[in-house]
């Protein structure tokens, strides 16, 4: 095809430029909700669904929600939370100033512990922003999410 044989109309005009405008919402959208990381927990049954995905047995409904603001500045002890969080791929450090809520569930498949444990999962902006696995106890344990092999 040669150069001279395209002919711009109205109409091709009007979709290409329908077209870039379309890509152009989608890619603002996509930044917009974190670049599209971050699994959707909208629901308590997306919450529950993702946590099972991991090998856990919850209780269907959490024992406790809260609500935290990801603080500006990290003290030592949110510096080695978000440590954790980074190993398992989120960082609260691209949340800081954002309200949060913390979906605390019972984890009822915990080996070789006979103490009370929880998933946590950190929630902002109807995604999963971080979590983590821990006993009740005091002086007990922190894990990321993800199920550790018994030894």
């Amino acid at each position: 095809m040669k150069n001279a044989d395209f002919k711009w109309s109205r109409k091709k005009v009007l979709f290409i430029l329908i077209g870039t405008a379309l890509l152009l919402c989608a890619l603002i959208l996509a930044i917009a909700n974190g670049g599209g990381r971050g699994t959707v927990a909208k629901t308590n049954a997306e919450r529950v669904s993702f946590l099972e995905s991991l090998g856990w047995e919850v209780d269907p409904e959490p024992v406790a929600v809260s609500e935290v603001v990801i603080p500006m500045e990290f003290s030592d002890v949110y510096q080695k939370f978000n440590e954790l969080q980074i190993e398992q791929g989120y960082d609260l450090a691209e949340h800081l100033g954002e309200k949060a809520t913390i979906y605390a569930y019972r984890v009822r498949n915990y080996e070789g512990y006979d103490g009370s444990v929880v998933a946590e999962l950190y929630v902002a902006g109807q995604r999963i922003i971080g979590g983590d696995i821990h006993s009740l106890a005091l002086g007990g344990f922190m894990h990321g999410l993800t199920r550790r092999p018994q030894r």
